[in-house]
């Protein structure tokens, strides 16, 4: 008896086989339906969500603060919304506990995304500490079982804040990234760390995809792929970008009553077509 395979498994393979070292997948990330259509129109092999600008769009702030549900139901608006993978920032896991990560990634999947980001920083009670290595590998190995179950080879990309939080030694981040491999992921994110020998360390050390993250003041994506990077993200960047245009643009209408802010802006009809493609 053949049992047939999960909708969402080709397209998941498909996103895995994008994590390429030295040809990095380049993710613009999104926060919306319409900000994912409008990435995947400009040629994204994949789309990311990014969970800070995800929970600004419904008027609640980044950190763990948003309730599952509500914040997998956009993911599930934006996967619908586009015809290439979705990765879905899903904070720590939007649980307590391990079971909690498993009902997570269920979700996930149920939403359409086959890429997930699980960070082990913690927010609550002491913001800003990293997880136990191995209370986090427990974590993630329930996020790996529980999307083995469902027959998805989702990617799970394990987040390591030990540049933006722990103090950045690499050492520390190899041994953490190690960990997490070991129980089940598939990459590893280092946000935060920038400088160039750092990161050809990690990609040399970490036996896996590195996934780091760019912006403003960061070396170009070519040089990235130089260092070995196999995924290139700018988190809430784009968004934050976005939501700078709507205060200089509303600073300018109400203190000058002029207009200048709005040139540029994509045309009606594109976005439009866009949304009715």
């Amino acid at each position: 008896m053949t049992t047939n395979p999960h909708p969402l498994r080709d397209r998941a393979l498909a996103f895995r086989a994008l994590h390429v070292p030295g040809d990095p997948l380049v993710l613009p990330n999104a926060w919306d339906a319409m900000s994912a259509r409008v990435v995947a129109e400009a040629g994204a092999a994949a789309v990311a969500t990014t969970s800070a600008g995800l929970a600004w769009a419904l008027g609640a702030a980044d950190g763990d603060r948003l309730d599952r549900d509500t914040a997998l139901a956009a993911v599930g608006r934006m996967a619908a919304s586009v015809g290439v993978p979705v990765s879905a920032d899903i904070e720590s896991g939007y649980a307590k506990d391990p079971a909690g990560v498993a009902d997570t990634v269920r979700a996930v999947i149920e939403a359409g995304a086959v890429g997930v980001n699980i960070e082990d920083a913690l927010y609550e009670p002491a913001a800003g500490a990293l997880r136990p290595v191995a209370e986090q590998a427990e974590r993630i190995a329930a996020a790996r079982e529980a999307a083995d179950a469902e027959g998805v080879p989702l990617f799970v990309n394990a987040r390591i804040d030990t540049f933006l939080r722990g103090g950045g030694e690499v050492d520390r981040t190899l041994e953490r990234a190690a960990a997490f491999l070991a129980a089940g992921a598939d990459g590893v994110f280092v946000p935060g760390a920038v400088d160039p020998d750092t990161i050809g360390l990690l990609a040399a050390g970490i036996d896996a995809p590195l996934n780091v993250l760019a912006g403003p003041g960061a070396l170009p994506v070519t040089e990235l792929a130089s260092l070995g990077v196999a995924r290139v993200s700018v988190g809430s960047e784009v968004a934050q970008a976005a939501y700078a245009v709507v205060r200089g643009a509303a600073r300018e209408l109400l203190e000058k009553g002029t207009y200048d802010s709005l040139e540029g802006g994509l045309a009606y009809t594109a976005l439009n077509d866009l949304a009715t493609a």
